[in-house]
């Protein structure tokens, strides 16, 4: 049987061994092969370092094969080499077995078809009535080949893309993640020293949790200082989201990044596009209109940030949960590819990357904060705040969440898509402003979430 619960709003995701199992993997790959009308039609299958994700690819992949899809195996991989093997190789698209930074015991599937992700909205909740339904054709069998060469072909087309200039010492911390099977070589063929952490591929992340944050980044910002290195990178566990340490061990701001590249891509591409979504910085649309840019707001998630990449011919795109996207790498989130841009960009700027931070204001900020919320109801508390908001006469924006936007600063109030939770980020000109914002919100959602339960 296959729950319904299982299909997200960008991807599909379960625990492992409860309600995503092998049947449910194969069921997948059927209803995949049925929402392509199967036969003849080419992907790409590759898997993260979870638990379960070899048992879980060979379902998959035999219920695409019964389906009629050809399927080519890229086996242990990052999230991002999928999307390039499938463009790279001309395939009809790909499917990544994982559950991107989840804890251990979650795994799932990532779905991309050429110019589109599978999200809520845009194919998904088809393919999950396919999946539910059951009732497939009769097909003739695809062909299944595997592919020993897409990481060797992936790493050559991402370094011939950068230009660094200086012998960096760097330190890199891909969390015992996807990114392992890259480190430190990738780093090493793009002329930087590297000192690597938590380097073994291991689906049970011995180390800490796959996500990349202040609080799991504290032994590699601990050697980045003793070290003396130039900065540091952490990865999360299927290798599309990055975060940045500076070389005095803080964990730079995401939108700060953000602003770093959008200002570099910028330079060679004025009037371009660049696109961000609904929770980054007030900031960044201020620098995007200073240095001649066009800026475009979008809904968090890769599914529409890479829409809005495509749609918008956009050069750069970023998100503050770290993903970093790129027209140069056919408009994908990579976070190998964002580690070495960011190089060639201190190598050709010849500042310290805490130079850059000490120097660049940026507003007070409260990012993401959490609120316990049942699945259930998560979603009706945000309609309706948002109609109360709406109601009140606030100025409000409703592409993901509600944002409130006020003359001193904003806050967003958005439901969790992957977790029972949520999120509350809040931004202001000053520190008086952000807590009177924050006091506002805060007590509007645990107002609601209590009625509510």
């Amino acid at each position: 049987m296959i729950s319904k619960e299982i299909f997200r709003a960008y991807d599909i995701r379960g625990i492992y061994g409860r309600n995503l199992t092998e049947e449910v993997a194969e069921r997948i790959g059927r209803a995949i092969a049925a929402y392509l009308n199967g036969e003849g039609k080419n992907m790409i299958v590759g898997r993260d370092v979870r638990r379960g994700g070899k048992s879980l690819s060979r379902a998959l992949i035999e219920g695409m094969l019964s389906g009629g899809l050809n399927v080519e195996d890229i086996g242990l991989v990052t999230t991002p080499l999928i999307y390039f093997a499938s463009v790279h190789y001309g395939k009809t698209g790909g499917v990544m077995v994982t559950a991107s930074h989840n804890p251990p015991e979650w795994n799932g599937f990532k779905i991309w078809l050429r110019t589109r992700f599978l999200g809520m909205g845009m194919g998904l909740e088809k393919l999950r009535d396919i999946a539910l339904q059951g009732a497939f054709k009769p097909a003739a069998r695809g062909k299944l080949r595997k592919n020993p060469d897409a990481i060797k072909d992936y790493e050559r087309f991402i370094l011939d893309k950068v230009n660094i200039k200086r012998r960096f010492s760097i330190v890199v911390d891909p969390g015992n993640g996807s990114c392992s099977i890259f480190t430190p070589d990738i780093f090493e063929k793009a002329g930087m020293n590297v000192i690597a952490i938590n380097a073994e591929p291991d689906g049970s992340f011995p180390a800490h949790p796959p996500e990349p944050s202040e609080e799991t980044l504290t032994e590699l910002r601990k050697i980045v200082v003793e070290k003396k290195a130039d900065f540091g990178v952490g990865f999360d566990g299927d290798g599309d989201r990055v975060a940045f340490v500076d070389d005095k061990g803080r964990v730079v701001p995401e939108n700060l990044i953000i602003l770093i590249l959008a200002e570099e891509y910028l330079k060679k591409n004025r009037g371009a596009a660049i696109v961000y979504e609904v929770s980054c910085s007030m900031l960044i649309e201020e620098v995007v209109r200073a240095y001649g840019g066009r800026p475009v707001v979008s809904r968090t998630g890769h599914p529409y940030i890479m829409d809005k990449m495509l749609r918008e011919n956009a050069v750069f795109g970023g998100e503050t949960s770290g993903h970093l996207y790129f027209k140069d790498i056919y408009g994908f989130d990579d976070a190998l590819y964002a580690s070495l841009k960011i190089a060639e960009i201190l190598s050709k700027r010849g500042e310290k990357l805490s130079e850059i931070v000490d120097s660049t204001p940026m507003y007070p900020r409260i990012p993401g904060k959490k609120y316990d919320c049942p699945d259930d109801i998560k979603f009706r508390v945000v309609e309706e705040l948002t109609r109360e908001f709406k109601r009140s006469g606030y100025r409000i924006v409703t592409i993901d969440g509600v944002k409130v936007i006020e003359d001193d600063g904003w806050f967003l109030i958005r439901a969790s898509n992957t977790q029972p939770l949520i999120r509350l980020t809040v931004e202001a000109r000053d520190e008086d402003s952000l807590n009177n914002l924050l006091s506002f919100a805060e007590r509007k959602i645990l107002e609601k979430i209590r009625e509510f339960t």
